[in-house]
């Protein structure tokens, strides 16, 4: 409401809170008619977005549309689904607190293509990096694979959501998203073996067939045909116009990885087992056993179990009485409902389990400082010609959302305004808790009774449990069947059926099939066969605790009943939102309104309810210090600030402003206004006065630009004045010092002998000699000499250690042998000065000896030429004490070789020679043969 009135009117009126009659039903349609016939789908009714699908594409969701009702205030623009996204997400970070968008309507309004228009909104406007950027993509990708997996075509819709949704969306103090989490409810798994004629079995069987490769196909054994098989004939619908499924087969394989599946193949293996499942036929022999009569061997294979396991335990079921196990055929009936039992557990396990996936994707990191917007995007009130346990918890799920709309919005409302001490006119709605008391009362209620019959021993139907409703709630005004009807309704009702009066209207259910669906089981032996699959994804999904617990599970009503009671405390716990869709006709034509369609709506959704409200008291309402704020401008006591009491102020701002007493009231900290035409009288004064202030505050600018600059140059003047005196004085005592250069320190030459003493350090600094034979050193000022000497000597001494921290053990070894041997041969050979620069290598003397007790010993000299002599070949009874002293003097310890047999040895010119060792009687040494000398040892005792 706060915004101009440009084009307000031009088309019907774009909040209904401004409709002339506003108690007219027929005024409401007319005025939803004219906007949809000019594609203007949504309206508002206060903040309440009502979205009409158009059943086309409009130019109205482009990244320019984003950025105009980004951070605009809600009712300043035409009314968009961007404008309520971006409201509750600066609600959520002004306020720092937690919101939700509850999203209602009947199937095929629109409402999964809302939640993907909002969560777009916030992944192109939000602030982003690239992990975040990655984050949105997981967010905006985990829809198509959630819509192929979960949902189908009906009569109604080509692409309806057979589950709810509710998923949060985190974002971290700066507003970014940082995470996200899903959670699902009550996935229709009957429509895995059965279709109603003209429905589809979930998008993905179709799009594996249509979409998938031939090589993959020909690995799961499957064919393109969707008519050879059972699970996808039932509705006769295997092709929809609309649908391409090979395309979208191709958007599902790339969102996958992008939510970090990686096991493709697994997953392609659990959907093409449902479709072989499906196609698993039963025979019935002579004394009435059940046996399949197909193969299944690539049906086990698919679900990664034993074949023979598998066959028994889909003709035979496990009991345990008093203790022990029975294990008991199945007739032809049960064993085809515990092949459709095991085929719908498969799925809606894998379902389940690929929620869990993807919400690892989205799991938040971090999490300080988080915050979060909710969006419920779940299956609208359904009536169908022919309805069951399905529509039942849908339509239930409906009434509960229904009761919280009442509760949140229209009871809310009248306690604001008791809250702020404000009387007004009650206004009367219908409260639906009755019909929600109707359906889950402990004890009383439809489905504990459904849980009882499941439960009681004995031969049980869903006949008597149509009975035990009409025993138990026959008398409830809500409640109606074929026995308790009049003879009009009779006729149009069957003996099998129960009809509710939904606050939406009648609806009949036919009670077949109610106990199997609510008991949901799976035969004992089938979960064990399946907890030891080898595919990954099912021994996740089928866990042996379920084999080992004994404790019954919870029935599918009172399991979804549980789930929707924590859902509704998960949105009173956050500030909600509202988009109401409708649908304007069945046909899913352009342009079509059928008017009887949408006034079932607009009952159903309780939307004259809410518009009566927000007519009956005040249709606007704003804290003191927002209505100050925004509208101070407009009264010179107010303007520029308000400095007294927010109420005075406020009082004084509509005194001013004409305000009538019948047109507003003051509450203890808000202001209620109670005409819309009032507030936007007052929304075109400040469009007019605006003008007059964006000049006011251009002067003011001009102004204070023009002092700013004045006061600036004035500085800059002041500032170089400052330095050129400075430069002045500076030179000054530079000329000064440098004619008293040679006198006593002091005031005359202070400056000018530390700048040389300066200079001096500072290019001795740069200068430093840089190695210990360098003995150049820079002149110093007569005034350092000292000085310069000590710093000459204390560098060359920190060279030095520097120096010998570096010498290496070796290379002190070799420092140590030349001053040896400069202590022997300095001034006493002539050679001496050659050998200085020259390394002592280790590796120029060897000793070489026999094993024997000889005491020959040969030295063996590197030699640099042919013309030196050959290695030294010495005799010594001592040999043992020879070597060991010269190898411990030498450093050659290593160096000692022991040969056994005989040693070669250099003569001179470079040739070699061989001596021969052997034992024998007396020492000698002599000519051997083929001209080496040959030592003979004695032998000792």
């Amino acid at each position: 409401m706060e915004g101009a009135l440009t084009a307000r009117d031009r088309v019907g009126v774009q909040d209904f809170v401004l409709l002339e009659n506003y108690n007219s039903e027929a005024a409401f349609i007319e005025n939803l008619r004219r906007r949809f016939r000019e594609n203007l789908i949504y309206t508002y009714i206060g903040s309440v977005l009502v979205s009409m699908n158009p059943y086309k594409e409009l130019e109205i969701y482009s990244k320019q549309q984003m950025d105009r009702y980004r951070g605009v205030s809600f009712y300043e623009i035409s009314p968009h689904i961007y404008a309520l996204s971006d409201n509750t997400y600066r609600a959520m970070r002004t306020e720092r607190k937690d919101q939700c968008i509850l999203i209602s309507g009947e199937s095929g309004a629109g409402k999964t293509e809302a939640s993907k228009k909002i969560l777009l909104y916030y992944a192109v406007t939000c602030p982003t990096n690239d992990h975040m950027a990655a984050l949105g993509d997981r967010l905006l990708q985990s829809n198509p694979v959630l819509e192929a997996f979960g949902n189908a075509k009906t009569l109604r819709n080509d692409n309806s959501s057979r589950f709810g949704k509710y998923m949060d969306v985190q974002f971290d103090f700066r507003g970014a998203p940082v995470g996200g989490h899903i959670l699902n409810y009550l996935l229709e798994k009957s429509r895995v073996v059965h279709q109603n004629h003209g429905e589809r079995n979930f998008h993905i069987f179709y799009q594996l067939l249509d979409g998938g490769e031939d090589d993959q196909l020909n690995t799961l054994n499957l064919e393109r045909n969707p008519q050879n098989y059972r699970y996808l004939v039932k509705g006769n619908c295997p092709r929809v116009s609309s649908i391409s499924d090979k395309n979208n087969w191709k958007v599902v394989m790339k969102a996958l990885p992008v939510i970090g599946f990686t096991e493709e193949e697994k997953l392609l293996n659990i959907i093409a087992s449902v479709l072989h499942l499906g196609n698993t036929q039963f025979g019935e022999g002579e004394e009435g056993e059940t046996y399949i009569t197909t193969e299944i061997s690539n049906l086990a294979r698919l679900l990664g179990v034993d074949g023979s396991a598998l066959r028994e335990a889909l003709t035979h079921k496990k009991l345990t009485a008093k203790g022990e196990e029975m294990i008991t055929p199945l007739n032809f009936e049960q064993a085809e409902a515990a092949r459709d039992a095991l085929a719908k557990a498969v799925y809606g396990r894998t379902f389940t389990w690929l929620v869990e996936k993807i919400n690892q994707s989205l799991a938040l990191k971090v999490h300080k400082g988080s915050s979060v917007i909710g969006l419920l995007d779940i299956y609208g009130f359904e009536v169908l010609q022919h309805n069951s346990f399905e529509q039942f918890c849908i339509n239930y799920c409906n009434e509960k959302l229904q009761q919280l709309f009442i509760e949140l919005t229209l009871r809310s409302e009248q306690e604001e305004y008791e809250t702020e001490g404000i009387a007004w006119e009650t206004v009367q709605y219908f409260d639906n808790k009755i019909i929600c008391d109707l359906i889950e009362e402990k004890h009383k209620g439809i489905i504990s009774i459904l849980d009882e019959e499941c439960l009681r021993p004995g031969e049980t139907c869903d006949v008597s449990f149509l009975e035990k409703l009409e025993d138990t709630v026959g008398g409830h005004p809500h409640f109606v069947t074929h026995k308790l009807a009049n003879g009009k309704t009779r006729r149009v009702m069957s003996r099998e059926e129960f009809r509710l009066l939904h606050y939406a209207g009648e609806v009949n259910y036919n009670v077949n099939g109610f106990l199997d669906k609510n008991n949901d089981l799976l035969n004992r032996n089938l979960k064990e066969v399946m907890c030891q699959s080898d595919n990954q994804i099912l021994s996740h999904c089928f866990r042996r605790e379920e084999v080992i617990d004994q404790k019954r599970p919870e029935m599918a009503a009172t399991q979804f009943k549980n789930s929707l009671m924590k859902l509704t405390e998960i949105l009173r716990s956050k500030e909600p939102s509202y988009v109401r869709c409708i649908k304007p006709n069945d046909a899913k034509q352009p342009g079509r309104f059928d008017e009887v369609l949408v006034r079932h709506q607009v009952k159903y959704l309780g939307l004259m309810e809410n518009l009566r409200v927000r007519r009956a008291g005040f249709a606007y309402r704003r804290r003191f210090e927002a209505f100050l704020q925004r509208y101070k401008p407009l009264c010179p006591e107010t303007w520029p600030n308000w400095h007294g009491r927010l109420a005075d102020g406020v009082l004084t701002l509509v005194k001013h402003l004409g305000y009538k007493d019948e047109e507003y009231k003051l509450g203890r900290s808000k202001i209620f206004i109670r005409f819309p035409k009032t507030l936007f009288n007052t929304e075109d004064a400040l469009e007019a006065k605006k003008a007059v202030l964006v000049f006011i505050r251009a002067c003011v600018y001009i102004y204070i630009v023009i002092v700013i600059q004045s006061g600036w140059r004035g500085m800059k003047a002041r500032r170089r004045a400052k330095r050129r005196r400075q430069a002045a004085d500076l030179i000054r005592r530079f000329i000064k010092g440098f004619i008293y250069r040679h006198g006593e320190y002091g005031p005359e030459n202070d400056y000018f002998l530390d700048h040389v003493r300066y200079s001096f350090l500072k290019n001795l600094r740069k200068n430093l000699p840089k190695s210990v034979l360098d003995k150049s050193w820079p002149t110093p000022p007569p005034s350092l000499d000292e000085a310069s000497e000590h710093l000459q000597r204390l560098h060359m001494r920190n060279m030095v250690t520097k120096y010998c921290w570096r010498v290496q053990p070796e290379w002190k070894k070799q420092m140590m042998q030349k001053v040896v041997a400069s202590e022997i041969f300095k001034d006493q050979k002539d050679s001496y000065p050659q050998s200085v620069g020259k390394l002592f290598l280790d590796s120029r003397l060897d000793i070489a000896l026999s094993s024997l007790s000889d005491g020959m010993c040969v030295l063996h000299i590197t030699r640099e030429d042919n013309k030196q002599k050959g290695d030294l070949l010495l005799h010594c009874s001592h040999s043992i004490e020879l070597v060991t002293k010269l190898a411990m003097m030498a450093n050659k310890t290593s160096n000692v070789n022991i040969n056994p047999g005989s040693i070669q040895f250099t003569v001179a010119r470079g040739k070699e020679g061989i001596i021969d060792f052997v034992r024998g009687a007396e020492l000698k040494v002599t000519k051997g043969r083929r001209g080496h000398l040959l030592v003979v040892s004695q032998r000792l005792l």
